[in-house]
């Protein structure tokens, strides 16, 4: 049975079974890779990230069956006794909220349990059908959805319940209309991780897409790269100015290494060789001064690096001020000649930065109470209290926030150009098919885009007919290219983004670096039967 517990928590899983003769077991992980004294029907773990389990269970006429899959998932929840004994444990209650009319609200209740908890919502005391997973979600508040709401949560051991969430609507003068608007909205994400003379990092990967996720949610046209050169990070620049027009709102955000020299901030690429040189880094403040040159409405820098101080020889970026113009905000991780840190949180990599930005970055706020807000919470975080302060640096004369709504009207022409030059990059392939006549075999390929230079490919079998048996697919590219989440614990916490809900590929393919591409990519189908290997 599926758990979940607090990070280095043990947890044992156990399978039973029935055959002829005796039994052998061998459990799997997520990779399908065995693990190792994996050979009972109990298994024994204590991890400190997610984690899936499968048995095989075979007899000695090579019968065998396989266990569904099983999660191990982490929470971090140092609030719990060492004498628990599995029963649901809140760690998440839903709070309280006052909506609009109309509006949408989400409540979120999640708990520790062995086995893993179920979940049932219920308003004013009865119960909500079909609303039994951890988040509830009601579209278009009205009179007939607000009220007291609590989450039960259960397993074979006992049944909680969570604390009270009042919903309330807004009354007619806390409802001010919006006066504020943008003709468009354009976000750039560069996530750098895999340096070739610097230390690698694992936060950018989780903070890029999980940012880009909740940015593309307030109407913004999200670009997420990852791991870019110096030449690809200017090109990338280049490619979002041209987004960039009156009365856009412009956000640009880096996670990587970084450095502060004679009062500028540079951005390090991949491929920047030791020491670093101002020459073979981004410098932040020439970036900006280019946002100001397009006259964008807004223009927001977001920076999750360090800014030690860092004296080299040579002159820094020379930049002509512009005249003064009340639009840019700064948002910086850390303080002057101080480090940005990652952590591991819930068993995922983060910039503890970026994690308290993605949980307020939705609000309807203006965009300086959103960073200060981030500024508050991280301070009151014990991993990095007394060594991070976040920085905000702004010139904003109006109330502006991300979360301000979108009006092209007048502006028709400037916006047919953002989305000419928005779709020669954006656009995904169409689903596949591919047909193997030999062993009457049909593939379906279908695409997903996990950042803007990432792209997976998934492969399916499908019409197997009785000539065909034993069959494996496989997926290259011509030319083969990089898989940057091959290192060490990046690979387990992309899982959670290949996998598409209610189907289970035969094979993946991720394409990363594509703006490496000088030449159209090819791919190589490989299906492999009874021996013979059929090449498309």
């Amino acid at each position: 049975m599926s758990v979940c517990v607090p990070p280095n928590h043990e947890v044992t899983l156990r399978v039973q079974a029935i055959g002829t003769g005796a039994l052998k077991y061998q459990w799997f992980d997520k990779q399908q890779t065995e693990v190792a004294g994996g050979t009972e029907p109990e298994l024994t773990v204590s991890l400190h990230r997610s984690g899936k389990y499968i048995c095989r269970v075979s007899d000695l006429y090579c019968n065998y069956q396989f266990t569904e899959w099983v999660k191990v998932r982490i929470l971090d929840e140092p609030g719990v006794s060492r004498m628990w004994r599995g029963e649901p444990h809140i760690v998440i209650h839903p709070i309280s909220q006052t909506v609009k009319p109309g509006e949408t609200f989400t409540l979120k209740c999640t708990a520790l349990g062995k086995p893993a908890p179920a979940y049932q919502w219920y308003r004013n005391g009865r119960i909500l059908p079909k609303q039994t997973t951890e988040t509830l979600r009601i579209e278009n508040t009205s009179a007939d959805t607000v009220g007291s709401y609590l989450c039960a949560v259960s397993n074979i051991l006992e049944e909680r319940w969570s604390e009270a969430a009042e919903i309330e609507i807004a009354p007619p003068d806390q409802q001010p209309t919006p006066t504020l608007m943008a003709t468009d909205k354009v976000a750039l994400l560069i996530g750098n991780l895999n340096y070739n003379h610097h230390l690698g990092l694992m936060a950018p990967i989780m903070d890029v897409h999980e940012l880009a996720n909740l940015l593309q949610q307030l109407g913004f046209r999200v670009v997420s790269l990852l791991d870019l050169t110096l030449p690809e990070m200017q090109a990338a620049i280049d490619k979002f100015l041209q987004l960039l027009d009156r009365g856009v709102y412009a956000v640009f955000y880096y996670a990587g290494h970084g450095y502060e020299n004679s009062g500028r901030n540079y951005l390090v690429a991949t491929d920047a060789p030791r020491p670093y040189r101002t020459e073979n880094c981004l410098c932040v403040q020439r970036v900006m001064q280019s946002m100001q040159e397009r006259k964008a409405q807004l223009n927001v820098i977001l920076l999750d690096t360090c800014r030690k101080w860092y004296k080299q020889k040579g002159p820094s970026s020379e930049i002509k001020p512009l005249a003064p113009l009340g639009n840019t905000v700064y948002g910086y991780a850390t303080s002057e000649d101080a480090e940005a840190f990652e952590v591991q949180d819930g068993g995922k990599s983060t910039g503890i930065f970026t994690k308290y930005l993605n949980k307020h970055v939705l609000k309807p706020e203006r965009v300086t109470h959103v960073l200060e807000q981030v500024s508050e919470d991280l301070g009151k975080d014990p991993l990095v209290r007394g060594r991070q302060v976040v920085e905000i640096r702004h010139t904003l004369t109006e109330p502006r926030a991300l979360t301000d709504p979108v009006r092209t009207s007048g502006h028709t022409m400037e916006l047919r150009q953002r989305d000419a030059c928005w779709k020669q990059a954006n656009v995904l392939p169409g689903r596949r098919s591919l047909d193997f006549p030999y062993c009457a075999v049909k593939v379906e390929l279908s695409f997903s885009a996990l950042f803007s230079n990432v792209l997976v490919v998934f492969g399916t079998v499908r019409n197997t007919s009785a000539k065909a048996q034993d069959c494996t697919l496989i997926l290259e590219s011509e030319p083969q290219m990089q898989d940057i989440f091959s290192g060490s614990g990046r690979s387990e916490e992309m899982d959670s983004l290949l996998v598409k809900s209610g189907e289970t590929p035969d094979c993946t393919l991720r394409l990363c670096c594509l703006q490496r591409l000088q030449v159209q990519g090819l791919f190589v189908f490989e299906m492999k039967n009874r021996g013979i290997d059929l090449k498309f």
